[in-house]
Formats: structure tokens, sequence, C-alpha cells
């Protein structure tokens, strides 16, 4: 086929134009009052605290409260009642009281918000201003907001059990700590400085367990503020395509029960020892590395344990984790990033809250979990993460009229394009196109081990490709995303091109795009391979190819061979039968070891994403045998796989293809 019918036959999927924005994403005259409500004097002079108030659960446990109350200029607290804004956090409420008091220092606020000017450095170095700048959007919701407490709101912060200065045993978002989540909310509705309305607030973790908790339904809960949530956390992180998250899940366990040792030192200077503190920590001193330790180095799936067995797939562990969305009736508010440890969730906690939209919102910028709120709060883009919060509680908790729930509902960083604002996610009018990898040369990628190309019809001629497993990964988009965004420090030339990772990819190219292509939801990768062991990884990404050839990933995904059972009651179709979104089982029950040598097809559905591809650039699939440190199979898994050399096999019988999903 000439490179011009290519071209025509690409761009029928194409639109003419981006999809128009049907609201300003940048919250126009409405978010001007937020931000000023933000901006102007506190209503209140001072807060006031009450330091690590227990709290009894229905178990007898003991959880540690910071409670922060609006205070008079004498430092007493209020006498009015006031709604109150919850988090509940595993990293030790004294860290995130911390990060507050630094935030509101004259000396050191300011340098926060500037990080991202002051150490705007450039090419090599511009990853440093990538990290910091954003830092004060995340640093705001993160803990304690002092604007909420000094404009009328009493904020509570509470260490999960387990963790921080609370008792009992480190559950890690488990059925019982669930349960406490509830109580603390009606805990926190009955107290005196409370008018009975309560909203939820914070950070990954402290966003999960908000959204597990809305979905029990607490009597009291009347908002929810979730900034970064995950909800199917096998699929998200702990084991992507059956495979661990080797450059997260490691240091985040290590993080979590490093600080959970940490004493209150006043109560020790002050000869009030909790020792049920010390027996409850002795008892669970480092909960579930052990286990991790056992996955990652176990030869073989026999030599591992029942208790590892239990998170190293999914079954009760993870299902036990899962929130009840459906039950969900409060306004909810889900931030997001297309490239978050949790982007595969977040997009499906929205659509599946049974909340109308308004009362619901969904916003998905394009960073990591620890890079997030990007300019926000300058034009063309969302008003600050504070600003929104804010917005949110005064309208949910204090009936004010201040147009948030007209924000939206869905604001969407397109990526290649700009943000926008949309009814739904995926955008309406997707249609499914299927594009197939051919080995015939693009002309785009002679950096790649391989060069292919993306066609509209079967290749003719029957190819194997080889592709053999490396560790170019560290510089790549894929492993600042399964850093939380840490990696982000090596430059754009690792996390905005993938040109250096290419280099151990099988890629696989368009032609020049003539018109735009507009991508919205998951896409799907059908691969007909070899090997020559019973295991195997294959890793994919689909990248927008700009006309100076730099490479960037929109999308990723990936899948540890022997797990390439699909559930088909979990999975969604084409039109003509094809997987738009594969839903792998990831159990062991129904691993299928490969036959070595013998043609074995499987699907990979990447993380949901919303871009536009301009014209002039192209599109890309990239095909990798490994995807360190975003993913490494477990023990048992690589040493069967022996790491050796991978082979695609483009068969016009059987052939390898990607199915998109356009709008238009």
């Amino acid at each position: 086929m000439s490179r011009v019918s290519v071209a025509v036959a690409i761009t029928t999927i194409a639109l003419a134009s981006a999809v128009p924005a049907v609201a300003n994403p940048s919250g126009g005259s409405d978010a001007v009052a937020w931000q000023a409500s933000v901006d102007v004097p506190d209503a209140y002079p001072g807060t006031a605290v009450d330091w690590d108030v227990p709290i009894t659960l229905s178990d007898g446990t003991v959880l540690r409260a910071n409670v922060f109350r609006p205070a008079n200029a004498d430092g007493s607290p209020i006498a009015e009642p006031t709604p109150v804004v919850l988090n509940l956090t595993p990293y030790t409420k004294l860290l995130s009281t911390l990060a507050s008091v630094a935030m509101e220092d004259p000396s050191v606020g300011p340098v926060v918000e500037d990080l991202g000017t002051t150490l705007n450095l450039g090419a090599p170095l511009d990853g440093i201003t990538e990290l910091a700048a954003p830092a004060s959007q995340l640093g705001k919701a993160f803990g304690l907001n002092r604007d909420l407490v000094q404009n009328g709101y009493t904020q509570v912060v509470v260490d999960v059990r387990g963790t921080g200065f609370s008792h009992g045993q480190w559950q890690i978002l488990g059925p019982r700590e669930q349960q406490d989540t509830v109580e603390v909310i009606d805990w926190a509705a009955s107290q005196p400085w409370s008018n009975g309305r309560v909203g939820t607030t914070g950070v990954s973790y402290s966003a999960i367990n908000q959204i597990q908790a809305a979905g029990l339904r607490p009597r009291a809960l009347d908002a929810v503020f979730a900034v970064e949530p995950g909800n199917d956390l096998l699929r998200d992180i702990v084991g992507t395509g059956g495979a661990l998250g080797i450059g997260f899940m490691p240091a985040w366990l290590g993080l979590v029960n490093g600080l959970k040792w940490l004493p209150d030192v006043q109560a020790l200077i002050e000869g009030r020892f909790d020792a049920q503190w010390l027996r409850d920590r002795l008892a669970d001193p480092a909960t579930k590395i052990p286990e991790l330790l056992e996955v990652i180095t176990a030869p073989t799936v026999d030599d591992v344990s029942p208790g590892a067995l239990e998170v190293a797939q999914d079954g009760p562990f993870y299902q036990d984790r899962q929130a009840d969305l459906e039950s969900i009736t409060v306004p909810t508010f889900v931030f997001g990033n297309w490239h978050d440890i949790f982007a595969n969730s977040e997009p499906d906690i929205y659509n599946r809250i049974p909340v109308e939209p308004g009362r619901k919102q969904l916003v998905m910028g394009d960073g990591y979990h620890a890079v997030t709120g990007t300019s926000f709060g300058t034009p063309g883009h969302p008003p600050n993460i504070a600003a929104l919060q804010r917005a949110w509680f005064d309208r949910w908790l204090r009936d004010m009229d201040n147009g948030i729930e007209e924000y939206g509902p869905v604001t969407l960083l397109q990526q290649g394009g700009g943000w926008t604002t949309t009814e739904r996610f995926p955008r309406a009018g997707v249609r499914h196109q299927k594009l197939f990898l051919a080995a015939a040369p693009s002309g785009s990628a002679g950096h790649a081990a391989h060069d292919g190309r993306l066609v509209s019809t079967p290749p003719v001629d029957a190819r194997r490709l080889t592709v053999t497993p490396g560790l170019r990964g560290f510089c790549s988009r894929e492993g600042a995303q399964g850093t939380a965004g840490i990696t982000v420090l090596l430059g754009s030339v690792c996390s905005k091109d993938s040109r250096f990772h290419e280099a151990e990819a099988l890629t696989f190219t368009t032609d020049v795009l003539t018109e735009p292509i507009v991508l919205s939801g998951p896409i799907n990768v059908h691969l007909n391979t070899a090997l020559d062991a019973t295991d195997g990884f294959w890793s994919v990404s689909v990248n927008d190819v700009a006309p100076d050839g730099r490479s960037t990933v929109l999308s990723s995904g990936s899948l540890v061979a022997s797990l390439r059972a699909i559930d088909d009651s979990l999975s969604e179709f084409t039109a003509d039968g094809d997987y738009a979104e594969a839903h792998p089982s990831l159990t062991l029950a129904t691993r299928q070891p490969v036959v070595p040598g013998e043609p074995t097809s499987l699907d990979i559905t990447t993380i949901p994403t919303d871009a536009v591809l301009a014209p002039g650039h192209r599109l890309r699939i990239d095909v990798y045998a490994a995807n360190v440190p975003r993913s490494l199979p477990l023990g048992p898994m690589t040493r069967e796989s022996g790491l050796r050399p991978q082979h695609l096999e483009l068969d016009p019988t059987a052939p390898s293809f990607v199915t998109l999903p356009t709008v238009g």
C-alpha cells in the first residue's frame, strides 16, 4: 500500500479538528470567585489545636487524631460548631502537620510556591523543575489546610490503625480499617465543636479510604474530595498485568512501615509512654514486607506461602479493598492524572458513582502521582486544587451557591492539545478502528530494535521479530509513572521522549497524519507471540510522534504471558467482537504456561487516555519484553522466562493489531 493510501485510510478515522470544549476548563468568573475566597484575609485569625485526641473504636482500638479548630485572636477556639473536614492517613499525622506548618511559614511557603520559577533550570535538568513546580498544589491537599480551618471549618487528621500514634495493626485499607473510617466520621459529627456535617479529603491512600467509606454510606458524610484515588489496587500498581510494581511498592511499604515506628516523643519526655502502641508495633513490625520479599525471590509458585499468594494474585484480598462505588450517594470530586499510578481506576470511579454529573466531578491532568496540578490557577488551566477544594466544601457542607456544580463535569487535559471540558469520559461518539502491525519500515524509527509500520489492512508477508529484555525503562515515561514521578528527575529526555527506551522496542508507526486524530478511552493491543520458555512478559505503549521525531507516551500496558486469560464478563468488546478493553483474570487458577515455540495470542489493554494527534504527527505502538521499574514479573515467572529473547509473529492469518477508540 502506498504512503498516500495509508494516510487516507488513517484519516478516515480522524476529526477535522479537536473536540471543542462545551464549558470553560478554567472555571470562568466562578473560578475567580473561588480563588478570591482563598486569597482574601481569613475569617478567623488563628488555629486552636487539640493534639492526639483518642478515638475509641467499636473493637476497643484507640486511634489518635489532631483536631484543628478556628480560633479567636487570643488563641481560644470559636464557640460556634462548624462543618468538619476529615483526613485519615497512614503517613503519620505528624508528617502532614509539619508539611502544613512549612507551607504556612512566611519564609518557607513562598519558596515552595515559587519552586517552579526558582528551579526553572532547562534541559537536561528540567526534570527538577517538573517535579518541584506543583509541590504546593499537592502539599495543600495532603493534610492540614489552614485556609479551611481559619475560614470556618474544623479539620481532623487521624492516624489509621497500626500507623502513626494509633493502636492496632495496619490493615492496608482492609475491611476493619474501612469500618474505622465510618466510625471516625460518625465520631466527628457528634462532637460539640461539629455541626454534624462532615466532608472527607486527602491524597492517594487518604483518597482511597474516603471513597471506600462513601460506599458504606456513613450517616454524617456529606461530601468527598479525593485526590488521586485508586480502587482496583492490583491492576493499578501492585500487580499490573500480573507483574509487581517494583518501582513503587517496596519503597512505599518501607516508608509506611518505617513511619509507624516513630514514637510520640513528647509523651516520652513527659513520662507517658504508650505501652499498647509498642505491643502493637512488635506484633506486626513490617506489614506485608516479608510477603513482598517472598514473591520476588521464590524460585517456583509452589515455594510461595499462602499468605504471600494472597497478595500476589486477584482474589478476596483485593476484592475486600474495592469500594462499593454504586452505593455512593454524596457529592464526590475525583482528581487524577493520565500517568498516575491509579490512572486505571480514576475515570472508572467517576463513571460508576451513580450521582448526577455536577454533583460528581472528574479532573484528569497529565502528571504523575507526586507531580500533580502543574500550572493550575493560570490561564487555560483548571483552578488550583485549594480553590476547588474550598469551593466544593463551601457548596456541599455550607450550602453556598457558588456554581461549583456547573464546573466540568469532566475536565480533561487532552494530551497533545490542551485542557477541555466535556460531558463524559470516554467522550461521546467513540468508534473503534483497527490498525495492523507490519514489518515493513516506516522510516521514522531507525533508532529502534525494529522499525515497523501501522497499516489499515493485514500485512501480506509473514515475519518473526525478536525483542530482548533490557533496563532502558528507567529512562522512560513508564518508569516515571511506576516510581510515582520520581524519575522525572532524569529530565524530559526520558519522561517526554521514548527514543532512548525504544532502542529496546519493536516499533510500529503510521504515516504522517494529514488530519488530527482524537483518542478517548482504553486502547487494546492484540499480539501474536512466541516464546522460547514457559513464561515471559510483554509491555506496550501508545505514542505520539512529533515531526522532529520526539516520541511521547500517551498510555501503556503490560502482561505476564502465562496470566493472559481474560475474564470476558468484565471486558468490553467492539462491534466486530475484538477486545476494546480486556480484563485479565490475574489468578494462579487461570494461569496458562506457554508452550515454547508455539504461537500464543494475548491482549494487552492500556490505561485509559484522552489525546489528540495533530497533523504532521504520527501514531506509534511500541512493544517491549521488559518494563522495569514500572513492572517486574514475580520471582517464579521471571525464573521461568529466563529473561530470554521473545518473538512477535507477524502472520497474515493471525495478525497483530491495535484497536483505537477514535472520536468522530
